[in-house]
């Protein structure tokens, strides 16, 4: 009898994702990140010594994947995974509290300071709010409120008022109007944080409309996502409905679903607009009930590529996701308790299969993400938004 309890036990808590006993899966995993992390810096200082040229006309300077050569691929303060790196040194900071962990996000974070002024891009929450939004929660330090709040001005100057969005990209002009990515979501973060340190309801109301007109035409029935939407400036129609960066314009590409899921939970935040955490929920369903999601919860890179099981798997995808959930279960607290459940599977198994040995890899920290496949760019390699998601996520565990 007893011998079957204690099987039961165990059944029980690999299905929920529980810890071995003894095991602190947070602790663990910062104290990882930690040593691999000063790695990554070594790794860092020793490419930027070798000059390694510029992007867009703008000094690399921020470390973003590792190349299939081995090499470290640096981007400028121009790119849009910039934030990501030093925001990833601001989390550290934030556990550990040790100064060498601030002193190195400063370094990295002042070096991006000038896209606060870049017009040409919609990423600015990824590329200034992550850095210097946590910077600023985290410490604070007026200096950095006054970044992030520049960073949601120039962001607020692509918002058009026919279309009810802020425009994502400026190229392929001839194929879109005006093009609106499911990524975009993210981005409003900085725009609803702005109305909520200023008081001036300009950015929330933008952020608002942005996320109603996703809400109303980004999802098909079943709740999964289209990747664009190409909007007509003129009357705000919709022109076009395609995926770009997904296997097919009708293929369920499971990092735009993990944007969604996180988007709208996050908008549900500063807003307590029901509808946000509904269309959260539905888009958690349907990725954790969907039929072809591996047993340890890593999505393929896209859910609907007739080659699974043989494609690769996206781990950023993963980190999103378990990041979401959590801020998802936050906002259910009745029955918010299975998808807090799902986000501790999937970090666990992120850990346990996931992570990259320390000392090597350029020092980042999981392993099997994919970016955009359909152009073979950064296809199972690791990429730091996945770590700064990863680190996100157990922060909200812990």
């Amino acid at each position: 009898m007893q011998i079957k309890v204690l099987l039961g036990s165990l059944v029980l808590a690999a299905l929920c994702g529980c810890q071995s006993p003894g095991k602190d899966l947070v602790k663990d995993n910062f104290t990882f990140s930690g040593s691999q992390l000063s790695y990554a810096l070594t790794c860092a200082d020793s490419a930027l010594a070798a000059n390694p040229g510029n992007q867009w006309g703008f000094p690399r300077l921020i470390p973003r994947t590792e190349e299939k050569d081995g090499s470290l691929r640096l981007v400028s303060s121009h790119d849009w995974c910039c934030g990501f790196f030093p925001a990833n040194l601001w989390l550290m900071y934030e556990y550990t509290g040790e100064e060498k962990w601030k002193q190195a996000a400063d370094r990295f974070s002042w070096s991006i300071e000038d896209a606060k002024f870049n017009a040409g891009s919609h990423d600015l929450g990824f590329m200034i709010y992550c850095p210097f939004g946590n910077a600023y929660r985290i410490t604070g330090d007026d200096r950095y409120k006054e970044v992030a709040l520049q960073a949601a001005k120039t962001l607020s100057t692509r918002y058009n008022p026919a279309v009810g969005c802020i425009r994502s990209w400026d190229f392929n002009k001839q194929r879109w109007q005006y093009p609106v990515i499911i990524d975009n979501m993210m981005n409003l973060e900085l725009l609803f944080w702005a109305t909520q340190t200023t008081g001036d309801s300009i950015y929330h109301k933008m952020a608002v409309s942005h996320a109603d007109r996703t809400l109303e035409n980004h999802f098909r029935p079943d709740h999964s996502s289209y990747h664009v939407i190409n909007y007509d400036t003129i009357t705000g129609s919709v022109i076009s409905k395609e995926t770009l960066q997904g296997y097919s314009h009708e293929s369920v590409w499971s990092r735009g679903q993990a944007w969604g899921l996180y988007g709208f939970a996050m908008s549900y935040r500063f807003t307590n607009d029901p509808k946000y955490l509904t269309l959260s929920r539905n888009i958690a369903d349907l990725m954790l009930n969907h039929p072809l999601l591996p047993e340890d919860m890593i999505p393929y890179w896209d859910m609907s590529d007739p080659a699974i099981p043989n494609v690769p798997r996206d781990v950023s995808a993963a980190c999103i996701m378990a990041s979401g959930l959590y801020e998802l279960s936050k906002a259910l607290p009745i029955d918010g308790s299975k998808y807090k459940a799902a986000a501790d599977r999937i970090l666990q198994n992120l850990s346990d299969g996931y992570r990259a040995e320390v000392g090597t890899h350029k020092g980042f920290l999981l392993l099997h993400s994919t970016g955009n496949h359909p152009s073979g760019d950064e296809v199972d390699v690791p990429i730091s938004y996945a770590d700064y998601y990863y680190l996100e996520a157990l922060l909200r565990k812990y």
